[in-house]
This record gives structure tokens, sequence and C-alpha cells, in this order.
């Protein structure tokens, strides 16, 4: 049987809504599920690994990338540049595995717009106040930080109805078994497994 086509599967969501703990528990519970990893000109934090985590590179090297149209999708997150790098996509959805973005709100609409068949999910904490609660306890930002994250917030909320899917992440094993799921409902649509019932 020849190799099928991968299939994309786009997570967004605020800062501070947990989605690296969700998704890493998803990507280790599934092997048909390759983890893009995306170019950032933020420098890392602590336990972060270059190549495993983000690309770290400089906002030369970015701009580079964005003229030579190298991103599938790139955007501007609080002063710093992410960007999803084309190629490395395309090449593991041909081979027929299937990919995972974690990007931000604008990203995903531009991922949305160059590969409308992506599906996409909204993964949140249940209220606005629970995700002021983690941003806080993160320990990782001024309070003009935390507050240029929740306003961002507030327009990524607003966004979310153009999602296909929202996962709301209260428990992240919890959270983790929705994204596994829609995962696997999404591979088992029948325009996915109609080939098997070919005579």
């Amino acid at each position: 049987m020849r190799t099928e086509r991968g299939k994309l599967f786009v997570v967004s969501g605020p800062s501070g809504a947990g989605k690296s703990t969700v998704i890493a528990r998803v990507m280790a519970a599934r092997d048909d599920l390759a983890f893009s990893v995306s170019a950032t000109t933020r420098g890392p934090r602590d336990g972060e690994i270059h190549g495993i985590n983000y690309f770290f590179i400089d906002h030369k090297c970015f701009d580079e990338m964005i003229a030579n149209d190298e991103f599938l999708e790139y955007a501007e997150y609080v002063t710093n540049f992410y960007g999803t790098p084309r190629q490395a996509v395309m090449d593991k959805l041909a081979s027929g595995m299937n990919v995972l973005l974690d990007i931000e709100v604008q990203g995903a609409a531009q991922v949305r717009e160059r590969m409308p068949e992506a599906v996409t999910i909204f993964l949140t904490p249940a209220s606005f106040t629970d995700l002021e609660q983690r941003l806080r306890n993160r320990h990782q930002d001024s309070e003009e930080m935390i507050q240029s994250r929740l306003e961002r917030a507030k327009s990524e909320y607003r966004a979310a109805e153009s999602y296909d899917y929202i996962v709301i992440n209260d428990d992240p094993d919890v959270a983790a078994n929705e994204l596994n799921s829609i995962i696997t409902a999404e591979l088992c649509r029948t325009v996915e497994r109609i080939k098997y019932l070919e005579v």
C-alpha cells in the first residue's frame, strides 16, 4: 500500500494554559505523531534545550527565514517572534507521519489559511482567573509581563470559536486524554479509513 499523507494537528492557547505539559503526555502515548519544533527569538527557559523545545535563534536569522519564505507560519508574541519551519513539517506529512504544532493563535490562523485541512484545538484553563493564577505561580515574569500576557489572552479567547475543538485543562491527565481522543477520532474518519474497504 502506498504511504498515505499524514494529518496536521494544531494546538493553541494562552500562555499559562499548560500546553507543553498536556502535549508531552500525548506525545509519550503515541508513536504515530511527530512534534514540530518551532523557532523563536526568545531565550531558553530553565531546562529547555535547543533543537528539542525550540530552535533558539536571533532576530537577524529569523528575519532571513521570513524573507526566504521558510516558515509555515510565524507570529510576534510579547516582543519575541515564533515560527514553524515549513520544510520539516511538509517532509513529515509526506512520509505519512502525523504532525502536531504548538503555536500561537495568530500563527494558527495562518496555518488554517494555508492548510485548511489542519485540525485545530484550543487548550485553556476553565476560567480567566485560573489562567492568571497559573501565570503568577510560574514566577517567571514581571508584573508588567503578566499583564501583557493577560491582555493577549483576552484576544486569544475571542479567537477560540474558530477552532475545531476546545480542551479544558483543569487536570493535565484529563486534558491529555481529551487531546489524544481528538487525534484518534480524526484518524478514524471515514475519509481516512474508506481505503480499507476497497474490494
